[in-house]
């Protein structure tokens, strides 16, 4: 086991390397190319080796770097992510290009500046594009039925934002697009299924998040979720303790019963199946609730709608998948789970993911966007549909 998880690690970081020596040495072209007798190989490649591997370098360096230091680290190596990505797949189209070219007699000095000044303009728009999918949120609405009595309640609107991921690339800026987008909606209950830090939680307590994070307003409660990012970050007392502060419960493995009119149930993150604790099997989160009223579950992975349709679940609201965060990666997630994104009507189950409401690594998204959930649920006491 440990030789595998070892030629497991060795094989990621000789893709890594590979790809960014590939990145730099097309890097190194276009520069001698345009800088003549000024460029200085060098030179060049310290300063490339420590920005394609700044995030690395912050990681690494994390209890003894400054503050500020890894900060700009991270910053810098979470934009190389998506570089590495546009790169992969772009340079490959490139190199194609050029050899067509080569083929055809035209001099490397001619096509080498024009196919360099065309892929940094497509670098540029692509992370000019991103950047705005990523900071710009969508409010997205769905409105569903349960055929279910809630008291006297006929509807409930929540706000649902999940994968945050405060931290030193997500702060107070973006958070205050949250609150105003969330508040804007008067929810009745606000929910966040999960990675509401983004694994560490000094920024969060550095740059006060927390006092921003208060302002959020709905007269039944705030309700969060663990996700795989704070066990990542190892952290979990701190984050609750926080959450505490500003009035936001965390639901470890926990029911409420909402005014006797409704349950929720919080699911710890499924990466508490590799702890000593563990997580409860849904089943046991049910014991003593009554099926005749609805029930809403936050799990923040999305894995195993099936069991939560058979346990009688009316609401499942998850995140964790970003919608792939930059296309294609959406074609994995799609892989991966039965729902990526978006709504599905599973039998009785009203299955929710969103794509969040932050990003992890580069604050960069093509083919998602940053997004901002209001659902309606209307209460209906017919007998549930059997399908």
């Amino acid at each position: 086991m440990k030789m595998r998880m070892v030629l497991s690690i060795t094989l990621v970081f000789a893709i890594i390397f590979g790809l960014n020596g590939y990145i730099g040495w097309h890097g190194q072209v276009f520069l001698s190319n345009q800088l003549g007798s000024w460029f200085h190989p060098g030179l060049y490649w310290v300063v490339f080796w420590i920005v394609a591997l700044s995030y690395l370098l912050a990681w690494a360096g994390s209890k003894v770097l400054p503050a500020g230091m890894k900060m700009v680290l991270k910053i810098v190596g979470s934009y190389w992510f998506a570089m590495m990505q546009f790169g992969f797949l772009l340079l490959p189209l490139t190199d194609v290009a050029a050899g067509v070219l080569h083929l055809a007699s035209v001099p490397a000095a001619t096509y080498t500046p024009i196919l360099g000044w065309i892929d940094l303009g497509i670098f540029i728009l692509l992370m000019a594009r991103g950047s705005y999918n990523a900071r710009s949120p969508v409010l997205r609405k769905y409105e569903i039925t349960v055929p279910k009595k809630a008291g006297d309640w006929e509807q409930l609107r929540i706000a649902v934002a999940s994968d945050i991921h405060l931290g030193s690339i997500v702060g107070n800026r973006h958070l205050r697009k949250l609150v105003k987008h969330v508040n804007g909606l008067k929810p009745d209950l606000i929910l966040l299924p999960g990675d509401v830090i983004d694994d560490d939680i000094r920024p969060f307590i550095r740059y006060d998040m927390g006092t921003t994070m208060r302002e959020l307003q709905a007269p039944l409660g705030i309700y969060a979720v663990l996700g795989n990012h704070e066990y990542i970050g190892g952290h979990i007392p701190a984050f609750i303790e926080q959450m505490d502060k500003i009035g936001i419960r965390v639901l470890m493995d926990e029911t409420v019963h909402i005014q006797d009119r409704l349950y929720l149930v919080g699911r710890k993150d499924k990466a508490a199946e590799r702890t000593a604790e563990g997580r409860k099997a849904l089943a046991s989160l049910l014991d003593g609730t009554d099926l005749d009223q609805p029930i809403i579950v936050m799990d923040h992975q999305p894995y195993h709608l099936d069991k939560a349709e058979d346990a009688g679940i009316d609401v499942m609201l998850s995140g964790h998948t970003h919608r792939g965060q930059i296309s294609p990666n959406h074609l994995i997630t799609r892989r991966l789970f039965e729902l990526d994104w978006g709504y599905l009507k599973k039998g009785n189950l009203h299955a929710i993911v969103s794509s969040g409401f932050g990003t992890w690594g580069p604050p960069v998204r093509l083919g998602s966007r940053s997004e901002i959930i209001e659902l309606i649920i209307h209460f209906k006491s017919n007998e549930r549909k059997e399908e």
